[in-house]
């Protein structure tokens, strides 16, 4: 996943607003991030869909205190914790944000409009309600640090010795352009998150990307040929380095709400 979830921009600033460590304005702004607007319908006390500033404002009235989020995948229901018809709806979309102080969830719908180079995208955050309880397969900071340290160490060498990931001109001017655009999009989680959350967030990432580069056929050297074996075997290696990226992401982005709750008690 070259880009970041939404479901995780939108968790991290709406985290950051509900502590009082962002502005409401500047913290839907920095949730929107590239698209074009994003809204939510479906929010109790509201008849039609509302802006996110306004959105936020109403779940913390419901009592919401914190947002996590869930990137479940086919088999792998990574963050979810019910009813049915969320996960559902969640699995479809491939993220969803849960709320933590009311039965609340949100669901994006993407809809993209325009020519190449000037496309809109607006987003549509489904409420729809949710069960309350941890989610799914959701490891602490310590157990995604480790996780993605072993799934690395397991699966580098076994893949250089394929030699198909990765290899060509086009995955390298995507891993290029991936590092270009982190080095300038430093501050990759809001205010108020502990730097062990930034640092699994950041290791999380360039797992993701390598991932993504390695499993596109457009990576390969000129004239490369690739056997079926060895495609079953890359994308068998690939698989759960995937999961465990995707693990220390969910532990990452909900780590402030983990870190609320334990203050809590």
């Amino acid at each position: 996943m070259l880009m970041e979830p939404r479901a995780g921009r939108l968790a991290a600033w709406g985290n950051a607003l509900l502590a009082g460590q962002a502005a409401p304005d500047d913290a839907a702004a920095r949730a929107v991030g590239d698209d074009t607007v994003h809204r939510v319908v479906g929010l109790p006390g509201e008849s039609g869909p509302v802006g996110l500033t306004l959105a936020l404002g109403r779940m913390r009235a419901e009592g919401v205190y914190g947002l996590r989020i869930a990137l479940p995948a086919p088999g792998h229901p990574l963050g979810l914790s019910g009813p049915p018809e969320f996960n559902a709806a969640a699995l479809a979309a491939g993220e969803a944000v849960l709320a933590s102080g009311a039965p609340l969830g949100l669901v994006p719908e993407v809809n993209e409009a325009g020519p190449a180079g000037d496309v809109l995208t607006e987003v549509l955050w489904r409420c729809l309600p949710v069960r309350q309880g941890p989610g799914a397969d959701v490891p602490s900071l310590g157990e995604a640090e480790r996780e993605l340290a072993e799934v690395l160490r397991d699966s580098t060498e076994a893949l250089a010795r394929l030699d198909v990931a990765g290899a060509g001109p086009v995955a390298r001017a995507r891993l290029d352009a991936y590092r270009a655009r982190a080095e300038r999009e430093r501050q990759v989680l809001a205010p108020g998150y502990p730097a062990r959350a930034v640092r699994v967030l950041e290791l999380a990432q360039r797992v993701g990307a390598l991932v993504e580069i390695a499993a596109q056929p457009e990576g390969l050297a000129p004239g490369a040929t690739v056997s079926a074996g060895q495609i079953a075997e890359r994308d068998r290696l690939l698989r759960p380095v995937e999961r465990a990226a995707r693990r220390a992401r969910v532990a990452a982005y909900n780590a402030y709400v983990e870190t609320l709750e334990r203050q809590r008690g």
